[in-house]
């Protein structure tokens, strides 16, 4: 089952082209790795699929129905790559908010069990650094256990043990995987799949991702 589908997106800002033409069908059960380098789109591909921005043209369904349907946002967590938090509130109670959105939302204690939020539970967001801010925004994205996780630069600003701890939780979810990334490490380690977008175009990516991406981008 294709999960998400851009069929002939262009997205421009201005006289920038954000987006040319790209087809993207992410399937069932597969972790796809986006990779390209700064301003190449990867945020405006995303923002579109999860319905936060509308194409100049072309089409885009999730789960078969347009993005902004309820029944097809339910079915998605994401992550994305600016985090804004209300800093008085506690991890706990940010975590519970975003849970109580979902039907079958995934427990508090399952959460904290693959993300370590335990010693940050009673914590205000204001409070946390930045790292720590970035693992309870993946945390958040897992917590309506969505068959759909949309993560947008998950890893930055995360220490080695968090990442590897991030990337094991990825691989043992479940869910399907989208995920932005520069990273050659990330999108090798992580991904069953990788695309290259370059300059609002995408491109297929087999073998070496490296090389593949160094002949891209220069």
């Amino acid at each position: 089952m294709n999960v998400a589908t851009l069929t002939a997106v262009s997205k421009s800002f201005g006289g920038v082209r954000a987006l040319d033409h790209v087809d993207l069908s992410v399937d069932e059960g597969e972790r796809l790795a986006v990779l390209g380098p700064n301003g190449a789109g990867k945020t405006t591909a995303l923002n579109i699929v999860l319905g936060l921005r509308r194409p100049d043209s072309g089409s885009v369904s999730l789960f078969g129905r347009p993005p902004s349907d309820l029944a097809a946002r339910r079915l998605v967590g994401c992550t994305p790559q600016e985090l804004s938090f209300p800093m008085t509130l506690r991890v706990r109670e940010v975590v519970d908010f975003v849970r109580a959105h979902y039907p079958a939302a995934a427990t508090f204690e399952s959460i904290d069990d693959r993300f370590a939020l335990g010693e940050l539970a009673h914590r205000q967001m204001g409070g946390l650094s930045g790292g720590e801010k970035r693992r309870v925004a993946c945390a958040l994205a897992f917590a309506g256990d969505p068959r759909l996780v949309v993560l947008d630069e998950p890893s930055a600003g995360l220490d080695v043990e968090t990442r590897l701890r991030l990337w094991k939780n990825l691989e043992e979810s479940g869910s399907t995987i989208v995920l932005t990334t520069h990273s050659f490490e990330e999108a090798e380690t992580f991904a069953t799949r990788v695309v290259i977008l370059h300059r609002g175009r995408l491109h297929a990516c087999e073998g070496d991702v490296r090389g593949a991406y160094l002949a891209l981008t220069g």
